[in-house]
């Protein structure tokens, strides 16, 4: 009340250097709302002035200050409740007269459709609830409790609360209203403080007016509970009617949300001169009747002074309203600055009417002191909260400021230092306020009843990870990642191929290199000698074939280099397979011919004769060598190898190689290919007594079990691993299969033809012969 005549004189008495309001003065009239019925009919009273005829006529122009239609009300500053607000609002706003409330937080306030001409100059509930949220997600405390008070301020700010707390991972063990003090409600509120002890939580979010919470407070104060986290409301917790309760400072600690506080200069100065103007009018009244009239007890009881500078450094946050009327009073003069039109000194119109005062009031823009005064499109205004803490020093009470919250940013601020945690002072903890502890890096909450806070933890399974927007779910890793158990991010698989630069594959190059150059300088020096006894026995052109085969062999250990292509795919097992077979088929036929000569010849004559006459050993190698080819154009035509991925075989690498490395076609070919090796193998061990320069028994055995070894060897590595050591292996195994080859049936030949050319004659020849004959009889 004091708020508002300070404010009316100040704008009245033109004492800022522009006065906003020159040759107008501002009246009001004042109702004492006690309750919800004594602010409706005061509204009413309101409404019959503004629905008052005028004495006479409107006349634009008439400057009459004694006219009836300067008694009308043109803005409404109030209630100071939001339970008495709401009928007031909706009356008033269907005449469009602008109505501030100072100290109504009623998120429902907010409705233009509903309560189209209120505005106010206490921050909606929504940013309260939205700074207790943040506060309770700065403490990480999860498992909350929360009250309210049987009112619109309490219902309303429960429910919003109740709503946003699950999208913040908040989970409200218990809700309950706080009922009005009665003996009906006793029990109500015993059965209460039981329930919050019963969820066993360590914070309780309370958003209750005073006059409701300082009835429930006592009985949990009777029930002992010590050792809680209480989070207030800007109503309560920076109030003496609270914090003045017997034995409250055992509850524990009491964080609280408070609006900021603002002085107002002069103000104090001026409430002294009101108290001590009512003084001294008691004390006239007294000295001239020598007692007190009825009338005046008012005055009698008023001590306003004396209570205001009482304890003031702890009672400022309960003048904060004085502030908010304070800013409603200059809110509403610069809005009529505007609507008279007092931009050039003097105000150019004398009337006006609620609803044009409310169109400039909407856009009014000004600051006090180190405040910006405006109004939000809903009518409300955007202040900074205090974050404030109790502090206790034996029964003294106090009030610190430990953090702050701006709405506009949603910016929470708090000095963890600055909190002493239930009486204990600065070294105790934070407390804890949770169901469940939270669960370990990669592992899943197993929910075990309604509220997603209770849970049982269990880890990941490998390949899986915990993404933190479902901690309840456990989700596989992309083909290319993998992790380990209880992971809560995916890797990268580590590539796994011979790579051209490793100094494995160089090592294999210069292996290979080395095969090449043997092949082919054996080529050369056969063709050179090709007429010779050693290279007829050989095969003769047959060896050239054979050669050819071997180099070709060879040369399909290149496509296991690098990252598999669709074209080395294709060519990797029939270039080795077809040419290794064609080498293997010549040997076969070339020992084949040797038995016959030696063993058969006189037993089969003509069938030999024929046979060998008519292209027989072309035609057979040819025959075994195009077989084998057909498979394998066979088999790729139906289901052609491709560059594929194994990721099954590690669950941290990827396998690069071609499809159908294992295929039935595959296996086929190797069992076409060991038939032909152990036929080879019989017919070159049924020739181990022939002469010396025929008997290729122990070179074509020594080869043929380098080359089984080599790749029974492989297969084996195969299967247990496959990394780039296991396409070395395969490598090493082809270039080890030519090397046996050439070794074991070339290179003593070349040897004979390089190192020894007199056992490379005709007569060497035929003195083997004739040794070998006269020993068989």
């Amino acid at each position: 009340m004091q708020a508002m005549r300070f404010a009316v004189e100040e704008i009245n008495n033109g004492s800022r250097p522009q006065p906003l309001l020159p040759g107008v003065k501002l009246g009001y009239q004042m109702y004492d709302i006690c309750s919800v019925p004594a602010s409706i009919l005061a509204t009413l009273d309101l409404l019959e002035q503004q629905n008052q005829s005028p004495s006479r006529p409107e006349t634009e122009g008439d400057t009459d200050p004694h006219d009836d239609y300067s008694q009308r009300a043109v803005a409404v500053i109030g209630p100071d409740s939001s339970s008495k607000t709401f009928t007031p609002a909706s009356l008033l706003g269907s005449y469009l007269i602008p109505q501030i409330s100072y100290e109504a937080t009623n998120e429902m306030l907010s409705n233009k459709f509903l309560y189209p001409s209120f505005l106010r100059t206490i921050p909606s509930d929504k940013n309260q609830v939205e700074a207790m949220i943040q506060l309770l997600i700065r403490f990480k405390w999860t498992w909350v409790a929360l009250l309210g008070s049987d009112n619109a301020y309490g219902l309303k700010g429960m429910q919003s609360l109740s709503q946003q707390a699950p999208h913040h991972g908040i989970c409200i063990a218990y809700q309950g209203v706080i009922p009005s003090l009665s003996d009906n409600t006793v029990q109500t509120m015993r059965n209460m403080v039981d329930s919050i002890l019963k969820t066993k939580v360590n914070t309780i979010v309370v958003f209750s007016s005073k006059s409701k919470l300082s009835g429930f407070f006592p009985f949990v104060v009777e029930r002992n509970v010590t050792g809680k986290v209480w989070i207030g409301t800007e109503d309560w917790s920076v109030a003496t009617l609270i914090s003045g309760i017997s034995g409250i400072n055992t509850i524990g600690t009491v964080l609280g949300v408070s609006i900021k506080y603002r002085a107002i200069s002069g103000f104090e100065d001026f409430e002294k001169k009101v108290f001590e103007a009512a003084m001294r009018q008691k004390d006239t009244q007294e000295v001239s009747n020598g007692t007190v009239s009825p009338g005046n007890d008012c005055l009698q009881s008023t001590d306003l002074y004396s209570i205001a500078r009482k304890n003031f450094s702890l009672e400022k946050y309960d003048v904060t309203s004085s502030f908010n009327v304070y800013k409603a009073v200059y809110a509403v003069a610069h809005a009529l600055h505007q609507t008279l039109g007092c931009d050039f000194g003097e105000c150019q119109r004398r009337r006006v009417h609620p609803w044009e005062l409310l169109h400039w009031l909407k856009q009014v823009r000004f600051s006090l002191g180190n405040t910006s005064v405006h109004f939000d499109m809903n009518g409300d205004t955007h202040t900074e909260y205090d974050i404030v803490s109790w502090v206790w020093r034996g029964t003294e009470w106090s009030l610190r400021v430990v953090g702050s919250y701006s709405p506009d940013s949603i910016m929470l601020i708090v000095d963890d230092d600055q909190i002493e945690w239930h009486d204990t002072g600065h070294a105790r903890p934070v407390p804890l306020s949770i169901c469940s502890p939270p669960c370990p890096t990669g592992h899943k909450k197993l929910l075990t009843g309604q509220h997603s806070c209770c849970f049982d933890c269990q880890a990941c399974p490998s390949n899986t990870f915990l993404n933190i927007s479902e901690p309840t779910k456990c989700q596989p890793c992309l083909p290319e990642q993998w992790a380990p158990p209880s992971s809560d991010q995916c890797q990268n698989r580590t590539v796994l191929l011979l790579a051209w630069d490793a100094p494995l594959s160089i090592a294999l190059l210069f292996f290979l290199a080395t095969c090449l150059l043997m092949t082919i300088s054996s080529a050369v020096i056969l063709l050179l000698n090709l007429n010779t006894p050693v290279a007829k026995s050989a095969g003769g052109r047959t060896c050239l074939l054979m050669l050819a085969a071997l180099t070709s062999a060879a040369m399909s250990s290149l496509c296991h280099f690098g990252q598999p292509s669709p074209l080395a795919c294709i060519l990797k097992q029939p270039l080795f397979i077809v040419s290794f077979t064609v080498c293997l088929a010549c040997i076969t036929v070339r020992a084949l011919q040797v038995v016959c000569i030696f063993k058969f010849a006189s037993k089969l004559p003509p069938a030999y004769d024929k046979w060998a006459k008519k292209h027989g050993p072309e035609f057979t190698i040819f025959l075994l060598s195009v077989t084998l080819l057909f498979m394998s154009v066979l088999r790729e035509a139906l289901n052609p190898p491709q560059p594929s991925q194994d990721l099954d075989f590690y669950k941290d690498s990827i396998v690069l190689e071609c499809s159908n490395t294992l295929s039935p076609g595959a296996g086929l070919e190797l069992a076409y290919v060991f038939l032909l090796s152990m036929l080879c193998f019989s017919f070159s061990y049924m020739g181990k007594d022939l002469p010396a320069n025929y008997n290729e028994a122990k070179c074509v055995t020594f080869s043929l079990m380098v080359y089984m070894i080599s790749w029974m060897s492989f297969f084996t590595l195969y299967l247990i691993s496959r990394g780039p050591f296991t396409m070395a292996a395969h490598v090493f195994a082809i270039l080890f299969s030519v090397l046996s080859f050439l070794g074991g049936y070339f290179l003593p030949k070349i040897y004979i033809i390089v190192v020894k050319p007199q056992m490379n004659t005709n007569a060497h020849f035929q003195n083997c012969i004739q040794m070998y004959t006269m020993s068989k009889q």
